[in-house]
């Protein structure tokens, strides 16, 4: 049986941020393993499944961390709000890490978070919990039909919260000009961009 003490781990590694509000601040990425959203166009599909020898300790989480320099640690999926972050986060806090979380609000968050990135998608609906959480909103453009799906997700969310859009990647020769035009008429809003795709950067 899996102890609480460990985590599923599909990667880590040392980067730069490459989307929203922290864009290109170099951060440690954990990406957890599971997924129970299934986006179609999922670009790390290979997170979706939980693998036995995945598993690392919390212990060797941070100590990996802090073999880097960095002091911000992004946790991500598949989606990171299935497991119980409380001990992970708890302890990369005492080592001084500011911490933020990319999730799509399918899950109540189990652990404190100092930024919350909140990323709906249309295959699986959010609680009301990430509305209220979001401290950042980022919504995938991939069908004309997504900029009204985002004003409905913007409206939920604080006057606070940065709004941004973002370009499926596949798509982003269609999309990117309209979400461009978007936002030249709704300056609510944002764009972001995946810059360490541009950079070809993991």
């Amino acid at each position: 049986m899996i102890q609480q003490s460990t985590l599923p781990v599909m990667e880590h590694f040392y980067t730069l941020q490459g989307e929203g509000s922290h864009s290109g601040r170099a951060a440690y990425f954990i990406r957890l393993a599971g997924c129970d959203v299934g986006c179609v166009w999922c670009d790390v599909k290979e997170s979706w499944d939980i693998s036995p020898n995945q598993y690392l300790t919390i212990e060797d989480i941070v100590t990996v961390v802090g073999q880097t320099p960095t002091d911000f640690v992004v946790i991500t999926g598949g989606e990171p709000t299935m497991h119980n972050l409380t001990e992970l986060t708890s302890a990369l806090h005492a080592k001084g890490y500011e911490i933020a979380i990319e999730t799509a609000g399918v899950h109540p968050l189990q652990g404190q978070i100092d930024w919350y990135c909140f990323s709906p998608k249309k295959f699986k609906a959010p609680i009301a919990e990430a509305y209220t959480l979001a401290q950042e909103l980022k919504v995938v453009i991939a069908h004309p039909s997504d900029f009204e799906w985002a004003e409905q997700h913007a409206a939920k969310v604080s006057t606070s919260c940065v709004l941004y859009l973002q370009t499926e990647w596949e798509k982003q020769e269609r999309f990117l000009p309209l979400i461009i035009d978007y936002i030249k008429r709704n300056k609510k809003w944002k764009i972001s961009l995946q810059t360490h795709k541009y950079m070809q950067i993991p």
